[in-house]
């Protein structure tokens, strides 16, 4: 167990702790510097025990946003329904937006529950060939609030990657809250030598979007993981009856694919805003599958294919991230 300090604050992380000095209970304790520079910790021993546990799974995606409320859940749900779309290929989807999961939800597996055997947790599957975790399913209600801080939320990412058992996959999609906060280090972190392939990363057309998706690149770059491609959601408005489009979130900068461009990091494509798609969500189904034929559908498979060839490209490599600081 962590040493904690006589003088320390409630929820201190204790000195041996690698979150020492650095969690928001350390904010105004007098020994925060001195925990903060201390010596490097041990190494995690569960870093090597999930890679042992995910040495089965080829391919994992992180889907990030810097900003909330640009689709990212949705996003992920698709794209994961589309990787799914041939019956020999195996998916997962990780869930670690802890405060707020709505992939139970958008993937039509709300008021679903875990369960546990020798071999660890079992994923909720919607397909045979996709399976879901999420914290959705460890709460008595949908309405009930997760109210943790950082150290208890790092404790159940770590959970959920060392204790869910997946099987073989081809790929894992891991839905991120918004933000490049503890979960992010987290799990960066615990999948540092597991093989991440990179980032998908979701934003809309506008630039206070944009001011937001820039630090998340920055952060990417930083803790050397590679980027997929950025995804421009809600890029116009497609009516459903005329297939006139509109644009609701103007791009004023030149949008995502500009952005992508300065930035060096590769655009993957634009996803229109089409009503149905919120409609799907909402009934946890596929839009993929119930609007085939829409432009939106088409959008998301021309996205979903690239994300496959990025895959495919990286399938002889083992992404190897550097320890995050």
């Amino acid at each position: 167990m962590a040493d904690v300090p006589e003088n320390a604050p409630d929820h201190c992380p204790g000195t041996d702790s690698e979150d020492a000095g650095k969690t928001s209970a350390c904010q105004g304790c007098p020994n925060q510097a001195v925990c903060a520079s201390a010596l490097p910790k041990a190494p995690d021993p569960a870093v090597e025990e999930i890679r042992e546990r995910l040495s089965s799974v080829k391919h994992k995606l992180l889907v990030l946003s810097g900003k909330g409320g640009v689709g990212k859940s949705t996003v992920t749900a698709q794209l994961a329904f589309g990787l799914a779309r041939h019956e020999d290929t195996q998916v997962g989807v990780l869930d670690v937006d802890i405060c707020g999961p709505s992939i139970p939800r958008v993937m039509g597996l709300e008021g679903e529950q875990v369960h546990q055997s020798g071999s660890g947790w079992s994923p909720v599957y919607v397909e045979d060939n996709l399976g879901v975790m999420s914290v959705g399913f460890l709460l008595a209600s949908p309405d009930d609030a997760v109210i943790w801080r950082g150290p208890k939320k790092n404790g159940l990412i770590k959970q959920f990657l060392r204790d869910v058992d997946w099987g073989e996959l081809d790929y894992l999609v891991v839905d991120t809250p918004p933000g490049t906060s503890d979960e992010h280090l987290s799990i960066v972190q615990y999948l540092s030598s597991a093989g991440l392939d990179g980032a998908v990363i979701v934003t809309t057309p506008q630039e206070v979007s944009l001011l937001d998706v820039r630090k998340e690149i920055n952060f990417c770059k930083k803790v050397h993981l590679p980027v997929v491609g950025v995804v421009e959601n809600m890029s116009g408005f497609i009516c459903p009856s005329c297939q006139g489009e509109s644009q609701i979130f103007p791009p004023t900068t030149g949008g995502a694919e500009k952005m992508a461009a300065d930035m060096g990091v590769p655009f993957l494509g634009k996803l229109p805003l089409d009503p149905r798609i919120g409609k799907c969500c909402d009934e946890g189904k596929s839009f993929l599958s119930v609007e085939p034929e829409s432009l939106a559908a088409k959008a998301y498979k021309e996205v979903i294919q690239r994300v496959e060839e990025f895959c495919s490209s990286h399938s002889n490599k083992e992404n190897v991230l550097n320890p995050v600081e």
